[in-house]
């Protein structure tokens, strides 16, 4: 064994303990929702004998969990659009003017990370049914988009400082205006960034659990999160069937983030070593 790999040793079981840790209970939900409940309470750790998959195309031919998953993807997407639109706009003002009062102001949105979802719930649920957006969409969408706001303008204003000034004088004698140069020159320079903030948001917004939860009474506009308790609830004593409804409930954030995650990754580095 050479001397770089002696060194290297410790960091690769490490890494192969954490994966194991994160695909053994993905495999084990995936597998027992293959079993009937009695092969899951006889034989909770072998293969399935026989293969039972009633309990997927159960579920995937019942249109209730394509409606969670239509709701799901609709908020999420949404509260994307909405975030990173505004925060693009909030991020570009902070870092390419100079006004009075611009780091207090750029310090009050930071602070909104300490700000726990928990202490607002009851004001922002008396806001929201004086605003009548209970059991309404934007009553989520908005919330998660003001919640995704700081995070989104901290990653946004960082890149967008580091973009030359040279290119901005440049546009300025082509005849752009600040608009001009954000969405002509900015926007695209930034793409890697953008994407980043869109994938985080979804990402984000596809788990949430607390705010859907506590502005939808109507299972009209229940998202996955909310599905998968109610379904656990509705059937406890087929814990079979549970698992296949949480296997087939992770397979759309999976997927998602499995395309994004080239995305996500290159969007991280290109912010750190740009410049």
């Amino acid at each position: 064994m050479s001397r770089k790999t002696a060194r290297n040793l410790p960091l690769h079981l490490v890494l192969v303990a954490v994966g194991a840790a994160m695909a053994v209970p993905l495999i084990y939900a995936l597998l027992s929702g293959f079993k009937s409940t009695d092969q899951l309470s006889r034989n909770p750790i072998g293969l399935p004998d026989p293969w039972v998959t009633g309990n997927y195309t159960g579920i995937l031919g019942a249109g209730d969990f394509w409606r969670l998953v239509g709701n799901s993807t609709l908020i999420a997407v949404a509260t994307a659009v909405l975030v990173v639109a505004v925060s693009a706009l909030s991020a570009f003002s902070f870092a390419r003017f100079a006004f009075r009062g611009r780091e207090v102001l750029f310090t009050l949105f930071t602070m909104g990370l300490m700000f726990p979802f928990a202490v607002a719930a009851l004001p922002l649920f008396l806001l929201l049914r004086s605003m009548g957006l209970l059991d309404n969409p934007l009553g989520v969408i908005l919330p998660q988009a003001a919640f995704g706001l700081p995070m989104t303008i901290i990653i946004l204003r960082g890149f967008f400082r580091q973009i030359p000034g040279e290119l901005e004088e440049a546009a300025t004698l082509d005849g752009c205006g600040p608009l001009g140069f954000f969405w002509r020159v900015l926007l695209p320079m930034a793409r890697p960034a953008l994407g980043t903030v869109s994938v985080l948001a979804v990402v984000t917004s596809w788990n949430n659990f607390l705010l859907p939860l506590l502005v939808f009474t109507d299972n009209t506009w229940w998202t996955l999160p909310i599905g998968v308790q109610q379904y656990q609830g509705q059937y406890s004593a087929d814990t079979a069937r549970v698992f296949a409804y949480l296997v087939l409930a992770m397979v759309p954030a999976l997927a998602f983030y499995s395309v994004a995650e080239r995305q996500l990754v290159g969007g991280l580095t290109a912010g750190a070593t740009k410049g």
